[in-house]
């Protein structure tokens, strides 16, 4: 019997896919079918897969063409494959000819002419593109703009900010207006990094235009704005997601899902410390105005883990800080600490502080370990009493978690459904936190 194997990550199967499968069935007497991985898929940067995993497999089986289907999960796979199914042929379509004649040591290669004219990624750019606007100050719009690129179905309309000289050598060749409501007006989402007391009225514009909302956290500065919002943008129909790119790290989620099957026992102890070393004037009342202050900047990303290991039903907090203007409630360094039922939590953020930026998960059969820059990590250990028993776990990171959060937000407006990593409780509780260090319910260092 002669074997036959083919791959594909077969997103939106149409009728070029089965012409392939076709042409690949008739090559032998018994076809493999290879389906990539959505974790594999990412790692070649194919991130906007519209299907997933088992909708794509469901598909090939549907097709009625494969004798068995198997799930490409990594690098180097092929070759264990073929060897391990003892496979005659292997064969892809003709866009790859030369990539894969290293395999013609272990079988022979035949690269198959694909059907003209229909592709997925065309079946995807077909619909029509989403519109997204950019707000704000920040050089991260730059990041935006740039991973937007990566992501099918987005494009940039436009950019505004109320500093007029912010965006400029920012975004080159995006086109800037003069007015919000002008930008609002030709997009049909806004991704928003405005400083964080303007957030509630800039969301509110915009999903009252029904506009989707993309936010840098923190969403409003206090609870009761934050749950406002979600309930508008549900009336209109609009998405509002937390934009907290460290969510949609792989390495993250999937240390998040380790600590949730018990790996390290019950979690007891987190501690969080997130730092950078920013200039801030106060002298200059424009820059000032603008600027980000700890507890905004690395707060919401410090809380993440707190919040989505323990919840927000927290006993008690303590919030210590240390001001550096009153008027622009601006600290360079702050420290929370949460107090669970059987748990506790400690967060350090700083703009003028320096500290090592690790995640501590501390649990009652070992701990988690993730190094500096935790926020943007593509490592992290699982560590125990005895040192042998110790693993340590590497992913990918691309775009920082921005390309990740950009298909994440994309796909749901297309699904009319919130496909968020954050939680609004978490987000209504991040603005909670932010309530009570704009009411001075906090203890000062001095």
């Amino acid at each position: 019997m002669k074997k036959v194997i083919t791959y594909g990550t077969y997103d939106l199967l149409h009728y070029g896919h089965i012409r392939l499968l076709e042409r690949a069935k008739a090559l032998g007497d018994y076809l493999i079918v290879g389906v990539t991985a959505d974790d594999f898929d990412k790692n070649r940067g194919k991130i906007n897969v519209q299907q997933s995993l088992m909708e794509r497999v469901e598909a090939v089986r549907n097709t009625g063409l494969a004798d068995e289907i198997i799930i490409e999960e990594y690098e180097g796979q092929k070759i264990d494959d073929i060897q391990k199914y003892n496979v005659d042929i292997f064969t892809v379509g003709d866009d790859w000819v030369g990539k894969f004649d290293y395999l013609g040591e272990y079988c022979k290669v035949v690269y198959l002419e694909r059907t003209k004219g229909v592709s997925s990624s065309e079946l995807r750019q077909e619909k029509r593109s989403l519109r997204l606007g950019l707000v704000g100050e920040s050089t991260i719009l730059k990041k935006i703009a740039k991973e937007s690129t990566f992501v099918n179905g987005l494009v940039i309309s436009g950019a505004f900010s109320e500093e007029k000289d912010a965006l400029k050598n920012i975004l080159e060749g995006i086109p800037v207006f003069e007015k919000y409501e002008d930008l609002l007006q030709k997009s049909d989402a806004i991704y928003l990094i405005t400083s964080p007391a303007h957030h509630y009225e800039d969301i509110k514009l915009a999903l009252k235009m029904k506009k989707h909302v993309l936010c840098e956290s923190p969403i409003a500065l206090s609870e009761v704005q934050c749950q406002e919002l979600f309930d508008l943008a549900k009336s209109n129909k609009c998405i509002l997601m937390d934009a907290i790119k460290t969510a949609y790290s792989t390495a993250y989620h999937r240390m998040l899902l380790l600590v949730k099957t018990g790996v390290i026992g019950k979690p007891k102890c987190i501690d969080a410390t997130c730092t950078s070393i920013k200039e801030f004037d106060q002298k200059d009342p424009r820059k000032a105005k603008y600027a980000w202050n700890s507890i905004s900047a690395w707060g919401p990303t410090a809380m993440l883990p707190v919040f989505q290991v323990f919840g927000t039903e927290y006993e008690s907090k303590q919030i210590l800080t240390c001001i550096e203007s009153e008027e622009y409630h601006y600290d360079s360094f702050s420290k929370i600490d949460f107090r669970y039922k059987g748990a506790v939590a400690s967060i350090k953020v700083g703009q003028g502080v320096k500290s090592e930026g690790e995640l501590v998960i501390s649990g009652t059969k070992g701990y988690i370990y993730v190094p500096a820059p935790w926020w943007k990590t593509e490592y992290f250990e699982v560590r125990f009493e005895q040192p042998e028993n110790n693993r340590r776990y590497f992913f990918q990171l691309d775009g920082e978690g921005i390309r990740y959060e950009l298909v994440a937000f994309v796909r749901a407006i297309e699904l009319g459904t919130s496909l968020t990593n954050v939680e609004k409780t978490i987000s209504c509780a991040i603005g909670k936190i932010m309530e009570k260090f704009m009411d001075g319910e906090v203890f000062r260092i001095k």
